[in-house]
């Protein structure tokens, strides 16, 4: 009972996705064992065919259900977009994914007894400042390839050499290419303590921080810890929900009366999310070990990576239908592939069951944030509240179009947010 009065005081339990779940298959470009723990060692992926044949042949004997008896998604991910998905799936070429993610400069280092996979890319600008930007879930390192060249070479996408960053991409534990923990206790908390210890290994002294999704409540703790190299924040779905909201959510209440517009209209978000949205994550909150279908089966997984929220749900479908969207068939199937590859459907899942802190409750931080607010997010941040939350905000913007995997959806507005954010913080 405890563990469900958390789910639900954490609003969301979302998300996107193990070094250790492709032993054999993805290894050091060296060959080489590290002589330290501490040491960071370079990383190349190398899946075997073998598992790719496996993967195809799979999807092609997938037994089906029936159709849905509804003509909407209210019933769950549509037989129609499975199917849609399933065809394409069966053709796409892994290796052209591969070699996107061979071609950047990707790293391991062990930390506190857990291999850590990141991308780093130094931009060619001078005093870039250090980003390191965490995914959530179903997220992975993919949900952020589209914005290392506009981050660290900002003169070729119409930004200034002065707006370039470093870029740093980790892979949650128990995620993608990461170690999948052994132990209890890899919460956002100490995840966030990781995170830290990263970047002092990579000598930055001064460096800022991004996330949305569980990648938001890892950048809030880091926040929260405020280790002096940590100069700022920026997040995409922000913990921002005054208490009383907070309260009244909760119980199924009734909207108060006294809410503007812009919070009118993220309690509706919330409220829909709350009573429509959480069934994955209350899943994986309570009992993740039980999702073994997710792990036998390529359909079930992508089915269950889908269903996370339904403005992503129907940007997907519409998609698979041949619709123009922030997405691409590709890009969907390449971060499913990758939980596929590496079996990450129930370790990544680990993660709601290890999280004690509610997750849209004001963190009491202190350092300063930055914050973007999209219409389709599972909230769209007032402003009002985002003030109320951070004392020291930095940057406020309620953006026109985007969702809540922003920056794979639309790497150009999230760009030029992350170069808006921080810009008072170079000087």
């Amino acid at each position: 009972m405890k563990k469900f009065t958390g789910i639900l005081s954490n609003g969301l339990l979302t998300a996107i996705f193990a070094l250790q779940g492709l032993v054999g298959s993805a290894q050091s470009s060296t060959g080489s064992t590290p002589a330290s723990n501490e040491g960071i060692r370079p990383f190349k992926i190398n899946v075997p065919e073998a598992q790719l044949t496996d993967l195809r042949k799979r999807i092609q004997a997938t037994r089906w259900p029936e159709q849905e008896i509804v003509k909407d998604a209210t019933q769950g991910v549509q037989l129609a977009t499975m199917k849609q998905l399933a065809s394409y799936w069966a053709t796409y070429d892994w290796r052209k994914t591969e070699k996107k993610l061979n071609a950047l400069p990707q790293f391991v280092t062990t930390i506190d007894g857990v291999d850590i996979q990141f991308i780093h890319v130094r931009s060619k600008h001078k005093n870039a400042l250090p980003v390191i930007i965490t995914h959530g879930w179903p997220g992975s390192i993919i949900e952020q390839l589209k914005v290392i060249g506009p981050l660290t070479d900002p003169t070729a996408y119409g930004g200034k050499a002065e707006d370039a960053f470093d870029v740093v991409i980790p892979s949650l534990p128990g995620h993608g290419f990461s170690g999948k923990p052994a132990e209890l206790g890899w919460d956002p908390v100490r995840i966030a303590k990781a995170w830290i210890t990263l970047m002092k290994r990579l000598g930055y002294n001064k460096y800022v921080a991004q996330g949305g999704d569980w990648g938001d409540a890892v950048t809030e703790q880091m926040a929260v810890l405020a280790p002096p190299e940590l100069i700022g924040i920026h997040t995409n779905m922000a913990a921002t929900v005054p208490a009383d909201i907070n309260k009244v959510l909760q119980a199924g209440g009734p909207m108060p009366d006294g809410l503007s517009a812009d919070e009118q209209h993220a309690f509706k978000q919330l409220d829909f999310f709350y009573k429509n949205g959480l069934s994955y994550a209350l899943e994986m909150a309570h009992r993740p070990q039980t999702l073994y279908g997710i792990s036998d089966s390529p359909i079930g997984l992508a089915a269950w990576i889908l269903d996370h929220d339904a403005a992503s749900l129907a940007l997907i479908s519409r998609v698979f239908k041949g619709e123009s969207a922030g997405l691409t068939k590709e890009d969907i199937v390449e971060n499913i592939t990758l939980y596929w590859l590496t079996n990450t459907g129930i370790s990544s899942a680990r993660l709601y069951w290890e999280n004690k802190l509610p997750f849209f409750d004001v963190k009491n931080i202190k350092i300063p944030v930055a914050v973007s607010a999209f219409p389709d997010e599972l909230y769209q941040v007032p402003r009002s509240w985002a003030e109320k939350a951070f004392p020291n905000l930095l940057h406020y913007n309620k953006l026109d179009v985007g969702g809540h995997f922003a920056a794979w959806e639309q790497p150009k507005l999230f760009s030029e947010e992350l170069r808006a954010s921080f810009a008072s913080l170079r000087k």
